[in-house]
């Protein structure tokens, strides 16, 4: 479950709010005894019946006044709709939800997209089997096409649903459990100094490092206000809230360049504890050290924990025992391309190339062949092209998780998702390759 974006955006983009009901999902469900509407969020009662349906959706412990209040802006910033038994009454919950809203993504090459944001899908158990799910999806899919937003992209708690819609694990993070007794530090020992923060301290200057860190990995989204502050422990659900505490990097002039937040857990009765890294930006590798060393070397801490970094993370090589990182990589961010000269000419490549790539999409966005071209300076020029001779072949799951340049075309032709011959690999290999490692440290 995430929220969406309530502050002031750095670019000009679509407002999801915008987005009428998708009309063909409305006639679907119709035909099931169900309503697809636009939740009117400025309606109390509405309001809270949605988010009651949503935190329901996710498991989670039913929402009291204060959680509603606290996490309400955000649903105020974005499109929201919900599904409805047909006659149910005007405050009922919904029996399913999805709401959106329109970010900028950071591309390779670290220009800014904009991305529809898809967030809170959720079906009740009592209405399984009923095409919501497809009405839901497809529906923000056909939205987002109409409102010209070339990619639409979301985090997921199941793995097997999205690749139907022509969403691709674009965007892989990495776990790191961290034995610190035997890790060591190998690291340097930059300039600059930390020091500990008070959380409401902490939110801002997430928020703030976020901002500017963000635009040098491609992956990355933009942040927003109640985020920062739920992860600063400033939300009145979080069971974990009274253990978050902050540490700020600042350099040799004063300036902050990163920030850690962090909880501390007993390890059963030994006086022994577990560091959770629950969010950490750096615009420096003096920060992402000064961090790390921090975590690693904090007094009583046998285990560190941490989520969603950058598979190039240099965590493993800043200790002297590599082996005392386990790392665990698992998808994260899932992309879905819409519209294909828009997202191609909005990203640099690695390496020139020129090359026809056909592209199966069964819901038509991004269907065609089209030609690829890319010269010395990494800037791509896209057209249909007429010939009906691809040199490369996939689908559009396939199309949207290359695009991203974490995953390697030669890895997606080895699973048999992607056909070309070697020599076409290989340069798709290059020149799709984006550098840093892409990455994405929120859900959404």
């Amino acid at each position: 479950m995430s929220e969406p974006v309530d502050n002031v955006e750095s670019m000009s983009l679509f407002d999801a709010r915008d987005a009428p009901a998708d009309q063909i999902s409305m006639d679907r469900l119709a035909e099931n005894g169900l309503v697809y509407r636009r939740v009117d969020i400025s309606d109390t009662e509405q309001a809270t019946a949605f988010q009651r349906a949503v935190v329901r959706g996710f498991l989670g412990a039913e929402p009291n006044a204060e959680a509603l209040e606290f996490g309400l802006a955000p649903f105020e910033a974005r499109r929201n709709i919900g599904v409805y038994d047909a006659g149910a009454t005007a405050g009922a919950a919904p029996v399913a939800s999805v709401n959106s809203w329109v970010t900028p993504m950071t591309v390779p090459g670290g220009a800014e997209l904009g991305m529809w944001a898809i967030s809170v899908v959720t079906v009740a158990a009592t209405h399984r089997r009923r095409g919501i799910a497809r009405a839901l999806l497809e529906g923000e899919l056909r939205a987002a096409a109409a409102a010209g937003v070339a990619v639409a992209g979301l985090t997921v708690t199941e793995a097997t649903i999205y690749g139907r819609y022509g969403f691709g694990a674009a965007i892989p993070t990495v776990q790191f459990t961290v034995d610190t007794r035997r890790a060591g530090w190998a690291g340097a020992s930059p300039g600059g100094r930390l020091e500990l923060i008070e959380r409401e301290v902490l939110a801002t200057e997430l928020a703030e490092v976020h901002d500017r860190a963000r635009i040098a990995r491609s992956g990355q989204i933009q942040g927003w206000q109640r985020r920062w502050e739920g992860q600063a422990g400033l939300g009145p659900a979080d069971p974990h809230r009274d253990r978050v505490r902050g540490v700020r990097f600042l350099d040799e002039e004063g300036q902050t360049r990163g920030v850690m937040s962090y909880t501390l857990r007993e390890k059963g009765d030994s006086f022994r504890f577990e560091l959770h890294v629950r969010m950490l930006v750096a615009e420096t590798p003096d920060a992402l050290a000064a961090l790390w060393r921090f975590a690693l070397q904090h007094d009583l801490v046998d285990e560190v924990t941490a989520d969603l970094r950058p598979v190039d993370d240099p965590l493993p090589w800043l200790v002297a025992d590599t082996r005392a990182v386990t790392q665990v990589v698992h998808d994260h961010g899932w992309l879905r391309v819409l519209d294909v000269p828009v997202a191609l000419t909005a990203r640099t490549f690695a390496a020139p190339i020129d090359v026809a790539i056909r592209i199966e999409d069964s819901l038509g966005f991004a269907a065609g062949l089209w030609r690829l071209r890319v010269g010395g300076e990494g800037t791509a020029a896209v057209e249909p092209d007429a010939s009906e001779q691809p040199d490369v072949t996939m689908d559009v799951a396939a199309f949207s998780t290359l695009y991203a340049g974490a995953i390697r075309a030669s890895t997606l032709h080895a699973a048999g998702l992607l056909d070309a011959d070697a020599e076409t690999v290989l340069l798709l290999d290059r020149a799709f390759s984006a550098y840093p490692a892409p990455s994405l440290d929120i859900w959404y």
